[in-house]
């Protein structure tokens, strides 16, 4: 073999390798990309299906059917329309109770359709307008839309709320 046709198959070698590494990391990227896919349609799903539970909880009139979406620790803040805010499902509970139970002979809490989660990790953070429909015992309505927004974190095999903010646009 020449040196100038020995220096050409080194080239197409080369080449070929190159070429191999690219495809290898285009393929590679691919898998990424549909990975990451297939997790957020999950992830849509899943929170859709807990953030429906999480409403059908509220709307029992019982906020023990709600206690198992909020982690208990104490330090924790969860704002709402009234009062301003709680501090861990210890305040949270009878001042919801007080609040809004007490007085109401039915509701019911709805999620709208545009839910939007956003994950990292073990962390998620949920959007969505919500509706809140009820009756007092003295008979009087209310109809309200809210803007909600859950800080979820992992903890075991179950997704709990460590932070929530409910608010009312003004004027509704």
């Amino acid at each position: 073999m020449t040196p100038e046709a020995s220096h050409s198959a080194v080239k197409v070698e080369r080449w070929r390798w190159l070429l191999y590494v690219g495809l290898a990391f285009f393929g590679a990227l691919l898998t990424f990309v549909g990975a990451r896919a297939q997790q957020q349609a999950s992830d849509s799903a899943n929170f859709r299906k807990l953030t429906d539970a999480y409403c059908a909880a509220w709307s029992s009139g019982n906020p023990d059917n709600a206690a198992k979406f909020y982690a208990k620790d104490a330090d924790l803040v969860f704002y709402d329309v009234t009062p301003f805010s709680y501090h861990g499902w210890k305040e949270y509970r009878p001042g919801v109770q007080k609040a809004l139970f007490d007085n109401m002979a039915s509701g019911t809490l709805t999620a709208g359709k545009d839910l939007k989660v956003t994950r990292r990790g073990m962390i998620a953070w949920t959007t969505v307008p919500m509706h809140l429909s009820m009756k007092t015992k003295d008979g009087k309505s209310t109809e309200a839309d809210l803007r909600y927004t859950g800080i979820w974190e992992k903890r075991g095999r179950s997704w709990v709320l460590v932070h929530e903010h409910i608010s009312a646009p003004l004027g509704s």
